[in-house]
């Protein structure tokens, strides 16, 4: 059977929230040609029993289809199972810690139909207050790892044309890339780029793929009219150590390493890792002057360049 519209949550240790998730999405899909697909990212847990019951519980039951992996594929892989599963017009990638505000998945199919060359539309993210988040952005470039970790207000005004976040906009924007959080897919989109880069475990998956969906010349569109809550409790672990700086995961440097030499080469990604130590330079010694709060995580330094990915295509 084909869908007008599938929709893939990961579920990974978080079975009461992703069931908050699948809750705020049913309104938008009773008695039409929509489909949830849950996908456990081999949790371990007993969230499949947890999130099984809950489903037969629902009268909506029907509509929603429950994969368990037997194996944590990360963000990437989980979405790609999960896609590959069900045949659609269209593909929604959910996280578990979202709630979808009434219309907003009218509202994304409805500008994805705006123009056949749009192949990826966002939502408005928001936290539960209606406070909006910066979910727009430039690419990542070997300057804007300068300009983050230099953390100088002059520099990021003399070089804001690099920077990666973009202001908030209250009109349907096109930007670079968008965050995954909340993304529809066109299928059509799909089968011309392919599936997401499963090389990617977790972060710089969503910036990879819009760019290689620009690279064919499909356009990445933002409608703030659609509203979706953000609770960002998906990566929560690692946003406490970046905001307490310390060591992150070797995964968040694969994935860095991975889209930098992707799309820049390994002169890009040596550019980009020296960049990164000259910025550094900058904003330690405000840090050691001036007293600033620390802008770099634990051994940030070193793990630049001993993390990379076993190969990247």
């Amino acid at each position: 059977m084909s869908y007008e519209l599938a929709i893939v949550i990961i579920n990974y240790k978080t079975p009461a929230m992703t069931a908050a998730c699948i809750q705020s999405v049913l309104p938008q899909i009773a008695d039409r040609n929509r489909h949830i697909v849950v996908v456990d990212n081999d949790s371990a847990d007993g969230s499949v029993e947890t999130l099984r019951d809950w489903i037969t519980h629902c009268p909506q039951q029907r509509q929603i289809t429950l994969l368990p992996s037997t194996r944590n594929l990360g963000f990437s892989g989980g979405n790609n199972l999960g896609m590959r599963a069900v045949e659609a017009d269209h593909y929604l990638l959910l996280n578990s810690d979202t709630l979808v505000r009434d219309a907003a998945l009218d509202i994304l199919l409805e500008t994805c139909a705006l123009a056949p060359e749009i192949g990826l539309v966002s939502p408005r993210l928001e936290d539960e207050d209606g406070t909006a988040q910066i979910s727009c952005f430039r690419f990542h470039t070997p300057i804007s790892e300068f300009i983050d970790i230099a953390n100088t207000g002059l520099i990021t005004r003399l070089l804001r044309r690099f920077n990666t976040s973009l202001p908030l906009e209250t009109a349907i924007s096109y930007p670079q890339w968008t965050s995954f959080a909340c993304i529809l897919l066109r299928r059509a989109m799909i089968d011309d780029v392919g599936l997401m880069d499963e090389g990617y475990f977790l972060y710089y998956e969503d910036s990879d793929y819009c760019r290689m969906a620009r690279a064919k010349h499909w356009l990445v569109a933002n409608n703030p009219a659609a509203h979706v809550v953000h609770f960002r409790g998906g990566s929560a672990e690692l946003k406490k150590r970046k905001k307490a700086k310390l060591r992150l995961p070797g995964y968040y440097f694969n994935s860095r390493c991975r889209y930098f030499r992707k799309h820049y080469g390994r002169s890009g990604l040596l550019l980009a890792n020296l960049l990164w130590m000259l910025g550094r330079s900058i904003s330690l010694t405000r840090e050691l002057i001036q007293r600033k709060p620390r802008a770099a995580s634990e051994r940030q330094w070193l793990d630049i360049w001993l993390n990379h990915p076993r190969s990247v295509k």
